[in-house]
């Protein structure tokens, strides 16, 4: 099947792209500037660390996003990363957790939740990765 984006489908998705990853660069960069509350909300042994880890890979995920060869493996891979970040956003909302210092309303933190799976399909889309995870499903990561 050929796949022929119009030009305004196509702008949008440049434009999601670009939004996508400099919002992903503003958040490794708030691993960075905000560690320690961070740390609280995730769920896990060494915190810290993995804040900052997971800070690394948002900038390599910002970066990645943007470069037309790798962008659709990439929006697979960053799709799945925020899966994997989703128990920090789940542990929020259970534990009524502060988010960045400041008390969030229950319906804030509840609503993240959800907005996580709006924020994969949006990357998927702008990226255009549909397609491969249709044809491969999950598969598709590996290239």
């Amino acid at each position: 099947m050929i796949h022929n984006d119009s030009p305004r489908t196509g702008t949008l998705r440049t434009l999601s792209t670009v939004a996508i990853a400099l919002g992903f660069f503003v958040a490794g960069l708030l691993h960075f500037t905000h560690t320690a509350g961070l740390a609280a909300i995730t769920p896990l042994p060494f915190a810290r660390e993995i804040v900052w880890i997971t800070g690394i890979m948002e900038f390599f995920f910002a970066g990645f996003l943007l470069w037309k060869p790798t962008r659709q493996s990439t929006a697979l891979w960053l799709s799945l990363f925020c899966i994997m970040v989703l128990a920090a956003n789940i542990n929020m909302a259970i534990n009524n957790l502060p988010m960045f210092g400041s008390q969030a309303p229950p319906a804030v933190l509840w609503g993240r939740i959800p907005a996580q799976f709006l924020l994969i399909a949006w990357i998927l889309y702008a990226a255009d990765a549909w397609r491969p995870l249709r044809a491969k499903g999950w598969r598709a990561l590996l290239g």
